[in-house]
This record gives structure tokens, C-alpha cells and sequence, in this order.
């Protein structure tokens, strides 16, 4: 099942002889139960796409269509509540709260997002499924960099959206736990049917995706 899907995307920045390109006629789409990788270099317009795929900032011109609705049409209000409860964000610094425990980093999504999150029999399951639950009373800072990674998988699909977005999700990661989080992302995007989208320039976890993207000078090509 198609959840997103991106028709003729455009994005500029500027004016006149200062009009930048960063996006060149993207067309993309996602399924539920798949791995997806959006790879190229600095200043590909990866970035660029991510936000654009999160209803972060609108295209110039084109179409987003999450689960069919077209999103390049949402007030901010309604975009907000798009990014609130059909997508979930992986940063490349997690976003932890340091001063807050690993349970408590659920404690406050509750307070953010107060319906439809993971039951606590569901969260459970997650956690268990992530190798965390016996790190729910620790800190970020007694953590480590795959165990933080971890934690901020679960927190994004603690409120069950239907997309998650990865940003260089392994970049500070060693081949080991390159391995063990391309797994994660495959086995999340199969049992919890996921559409989850990583940009990143890391070639480790090419063997996890069932489609690659490339993208270069604002424009993008399949290469699987």
C-alpha cells in the first residue's frame, strides 16, 4: 500500500541570479512494509527531500500525497497534526532529553500527543523487540550511541505513525551497530508494516533496503 508519494516535486530558494534549485521534478513513492535509502553526498538535496516528505516546509510546485491526501494543500495547522500522528522523526542526535529517563521520554509524548499512542502492553512489546526494556530507568547519558538510536526509534513509534524518517541514521556508528540497526529497520518496516525512510550516505545499510534512491544536484534515480 502506497502511504506517500511525491508527483513532479520542485524546490527553489532565492530570486533572479540568486535562485537556487535544490529539488528538480521528484517523483518518489513509499510502501508500508518497506526499507527505503535516499543516498548521495553533501548537498545533494537530501535534506531538502527529507523535509519536504515531513511536511516540514512545502515544494515550490508539485504534489505530496500522504495515505492519498494532498498535503501541499494543509494549513499549518493541519500539517502539524499530519507531522503529529502519520510521521515519526529519527535525528542523526537523537533529540533525547538528557534529564529524562527512557521511560520518562514516553511520559512526555503522552503529554504531547495525549491519543492513539502504543497501549502499554504494545510499548512493551517495542521495547523488548529494540533490546531497551531493561534500560527504561537510565539516562541518555549512561547510554550508548546504538542504545540512544534505539530509544529514538521507539519514541517515534511509540505514537504509531505510518512513516518514519531517518536522518543519517548510523553516521556516528560502528560496523556492528550499522548492522544491528539496518536489521531493526527492516524488522520494524515488515512486523509493524512501516513505510521507513532513511537518508544517509552510509553504504552499510544498502544490504537492509528493499529500494535505493539517489540523489545528486537536486535530482533523484532508483538504482534498486
Amino acid at each position: 500500500m502506497t502511504v506517500i508519494q511525491l508527483q513532479n516535486i520542485n524546490k527553489t530558494y532565492g530570486k533572479g541570479i540568486a535562485k537556487v534549485f535544490a529539488l528538480k521534478d521528484i517523483n518518489f513513492k513509499a510502501n508500508k512494509g518497506e526499507v527505503i535509502l535516499i543516498m548521495g553526498p553533501s548537498g545533494a538535496g537530501k535534506s531538502t527531500f527529507l523535509t519536504i516528505v515531513g511536511s516540514l516546509q512545502k515544494p515550490t510546485s508539485g504534489k505530496v500525497l500522504i495515505n492519498g491526501k494532498n498535503t501541499t494543500e494543509f494549513s499549518n495547522k493541519e500539517r502539524d497534526y499530519l507531522r503529529l500522528n502519520e510521521i515519526g522523526f529519527v535525528l542523526q542526535a537523537y533529540t533525547l532529553v538528557p534529564y529524562l529517563t527512557v521511560r520518562e521520554q514516553f511520559i512526555l509524548v503522552d503529554k504531547v500527543k495525549k491519543q492513539n499512542n502504543l497501549s502499554r502492553n504494545d510499548l512493551e512489546k517495542l521495547l523488548i523487540d529494540l533490546k531497551i526494556d531493561k534500560l527504561i530507568n537510565k539516562y541518555p547519558g549512561e547510554l550508548s550511541g546504538g542504545q540512544k538510536q534505539r530509544v529514538a526509534v521507539a519514541r517515534a513509534l511509540y505514537a504509531d505513525p505510518s512513516i518514519l524518517l531517518a536522518d543519517e541514521p548510523t553516521a556516528s556508528l560502528d560496523t556492528e551497530n550499522v548492522k544491528e540497526v539496518g536489521s531493526l529497520f527492516k524488522k520494524l518496516a515488515q512486523k509493524r508494516n512501516k513505510a521507513i525512510i532513511l537518508v544517509t550516505h552510509d553504504s552499510r545499510l544498502e544490504q537492509y533496503a528493499d529500494h535505493i534512491y539517489e540523489m545528486m544536484d537536486g535530482q533523484i534515480t532508483k538504482k534498486k
